[in-house]
């Protein structure tokens, strides 16, 4: 493996500013190390090697004529492939949507390209992101770097395994239930679910329109702080978005590296815990929670009753909403079309269009979601799911009087085999169980490397209050500082 792709973002960067290294070279780099693992890891749906050295050019032809180049000019990334990206494939790992060539950038997209940020291509997924593993993809799975039999989280698992596997210095994934902490927890890395609204949903493929939220993962906490920074803050385009700056992360992320926690006070929640969960993944998490306390911290316990609903409420809005969102996928204004013959109804082409084109799990979400819709059942399913997402919203609120910050497991268990519960949703859905809460609430929370259990990653998860997003890159930098990192050298399998 290169050199150029075992460095972090922040130092990749540093070195092209500096002229150590050009962006053409440290790109190359890392297109040969795709070209080297992704036949196991299969992160990528689709590479784009000439659109990844043009932007690398223009990098260093911006650094050759003297002209400012932002902090992670030069960069790598992979980009999870429900983010819509001109003149590239984007089919949210579906196939109604394969072939599909969008005419226009979302927001984050246009603020990478922007920053000089060098795309390497659209990473796989669970389709429409709905999944935990990215075994629910219509392509392929994706494979876990640190064992290949394994799942690399999910729905984001392709841009997380990218990371983990040093074929991208940085992705980004999109969280609706965990879809960012999940993945990074089994895949040893960074990613952190921005407070929903920090940054622009324009051109995010839909699947639930109050929860989804797109964020960074990176090797390191600053990695993640960097890339949070490029693409966070207001966009008109999304009447989602805060109209607030984006919190000072990087210097946060800079802060905690200190190791110092002097004066934070970190509460441990009693309900993201105990049985159920994985003895390693608990001896790791506590292990953690010591060194907090050895850095500094003051911590405590708290009770969020309502959390233990947080699965059932999930499973309730976001179905409804995805029914919704994917009700125009018909067949008439983009992406697969079957059956029409001419003569065939337009329903019927709709009917066919859907059955070929969305998978197994889209379609019982859908059905679950139009169901609780329904006439006469509204209130009961989808009314009652959103009171309890109140409830779960003021217990954040109560703890966070007592505690700047909250902390659990970011997952119940490392990742599991490939195929191990793709026929079980119910197995498939308790992987979310400590990620959920903070997704209901739309407040921030960041996975942090803590740990081994079996010799395969696990994750701490830092919640903070909305738009308190710094003071999770605080509490991460500074455990990261002390504990290190797993991945330190390549990853096991590979």
């Amino acid at each position: 493996m290169s050199e150029l792709t075992y460095l972090g973002a922040a130092e990749i960067a540093v070195a092209i500013a500096a002229g150590d290294v050009s962006a053409e070279e440290v790109t190359r780099a890392h297109l040969d190390r795709i070209e080297q693992v992704d036949g196991m890891v299969r992160a990528f749906l689709h590479v784009d090697t000439d659109g990844a050295l043009d932007a690398a050019r223009r990098v260093d032809a911006d650094r050759a004529a003297g002209r400012d180049l932002g902090p992670l000019a030069g960069v790598p990334l992979a980009m999870k492939d429900v983010v819509v990206t001109q003149g590239l494939p984007t089919t949210a790992g579906s196939k109604i949507l394969e072939g599909w060539i969008p005419p226009y950038d979302a927001t984050i997209t246009r603020k990478i390209k922007d920053a000089g940020i060098v795309m390497l291509g659209k990473t796989n997924m669970d389709e429409f992101a709905m999944g935990s593993s990215t075994e629910n993809s219509a392509f392929h799975p994706t494979h876990n770097p640190w064992d290949l039999d394994r799942i690399p989280g999910g729905s984001s698992g392709g841009s997380s395994a990218a990371v983990s596997a040093f074929e991208a210095a940085l992705g980004i994934g999109t969280d609706t239930g965990g879809s960012i902490r999940q993945p990074a927890a089994v895949t040893g890395i960074v990613g952190h679910k921005p407070t929903y609204g920090g940054v622009s949903r324009y051109g995010l493929i839909a699947f639930s329109s109050s929860l989804d939220q797109a964020g960074p993962f990176g090797r390191t906490v600053l990695d993640a702080a960097l890339l949070h920074e490029v693409i966070g803050g207001h966009d008109p385009l999304d009447s989602t978005s805060i109209p607030q700056p984006v919190p000072p992360v990087a210097a946060a992320a800079r802060d905690g590296a200190r190791a110092d926690l002097t004066g934070v006070r970190v509460a441990v929640v009693r309900e993201l815990g105990g049985e159920g969960y994985q003895p390693g993944v608990l001896a790791a998490f506590q292990e953690a929670v010591s060194t907090l306390r050895a850095l500094g911290a003051t911590v405590l316990e708290v009770s969020c009753p309502h959390f233990d609903y947080a699965l059932a409420a999930y499973y309730l809005i976001a179905p409804s909403e995805c029914s919704s969102n994917l009700a125009r996928f018909d067949g008439v204004r983009y992406g697969l079309r079957v059956g029409d013959d001419g003569v065939r109804s337009l329903e019927d082409v709709m009917s066919l269009t859907r059955e070929a084109g969305f998978g197994p799990e889209v379609k019982r979400r859908i059905m679950i979601g139009t169901y609780a819709l329904s006439s006469g059942y509204y209130d009961a399913y989808y009314g009652q799911a959103q009171k309890v997402r109140t409830l779960i919203s003021r217990d954040f609120a109560a703890a966070f009087e007592q505690a700047d910050v909250l902390v659990s497991p970011s997952s119940p268990f490392v990742a599991f085999g490939i195929g191990e519960r793709i026929d079980d949703p119910m197995a498939m859905y308790v992987n979310d169980l400590c990620t959920l809460p903070a997704s209901l609430a739309g407040t921030p929370a960041i996975s942090v490397p803590c740990g081994l259990s079996e010799g395969l990653p696990v994750g701490l998860q830092v919640m903070a209050p909305a738009l308190a997003d710094d003071r999770c890159y605080r509490v991460a930098a500074a455990l990261e500082a002390d504990h290190g990192h797993p991945l330190t050298e390549e990853a096991p399998a590979l």
